[in-house]
């Protein structure tokens, strides 16, 4: 059986790397490119993948809750994360997204490759030492550590937009949400997150990785 693959990633260099990467594979096909987290929603629906290798960092909508989205909406389809960061709190929420695979952008080719295999078999991956064996510990050590669960997945998706310099106009548009209920959202976050000031809460945003710096 030919495995159907999804790349979501926003650097068209990496992109095409990992597009010539697997279809040099003789059980793989890669089926789509796209370079935000929104698309990669959308197409994985419309497309439904066997896998999709997810970049974390990704503009709009980031590589965490697409995933997120996606897992709800499409539980067959399996998502590996790919990313620069490799501390602990990341790795849990991509796990708890639902993500089947966490990979280390530097890792070897060969381990990409493994990861989608498993990840199509219904296993886990994740690059380096973080082994099956670690996802519970992960799990339960960083959930205590992680602000972000304080907030919604809606939260979470309008934080990102205004870290990234969206209007509340914008945000109600892409997100089919008025500008009040943007708004709400805004004060809500600051209520639960402590914060007391926008400029705070976009530092905030930032230092936790929800946006890329880019």
């Amino acid at each position: 059986m030919t495995i159907r693959v999804l790349i979501a990633d926003d650097h068209g260099v990496v992109a095409e790397g990992l597009r010539n990467l697997i279809e040099a594979q003789t059980d793989m096909k890669v089926i789509a490119l796209v370079e935000d987290g929104r698309e990669a929603v959308r197409r994985a629906l419309e497309n439904g993948p066997d896998v999709v290798l997810m970049d974390i960092a990704m503009p709009v909508l980031n590589g965490t809750e697409a995933t997120r989205i996606i897992r709800e909406r499409r539980p067959t389809t399996r998502v590996i994360i790919l990313s620069a960061y490799s501390d602990p709190v990341h790795v849990y929420r991509a796990l708890q997204a639902g993500a089947s695979g966490y990979i280390a952008k530097k890792s070897v080719a060969k381990e990409v490759v493994d990861a989608i295999r498993r990840a199509h078999e219904g296993k886990h991956y994740l690059s380096g030492q973080l082994t099956e064996s670690l996802i519970d510990h992960l799990v339960h050590k960083a959930a205590s550590e992680d602000p972000l669960q304080r907030l919604s997945s809606r939260e979470r998706q309008v934080l990102q937009m205004l870290a990234e310099g969206h209007s509340v106009a914008k945000i109600s548009g892409t997100l089919s949400l008025s500008p009040k209920t943007v708004e709400t959202y805004r004060t809500r976050m600051m209520e639960k997150l402590g914060i007391g000031d926008f400029a705070s809460l976009i530092r905030f945003a930032i230092q936790q990785g929800v946006s890329p710096l880019e």
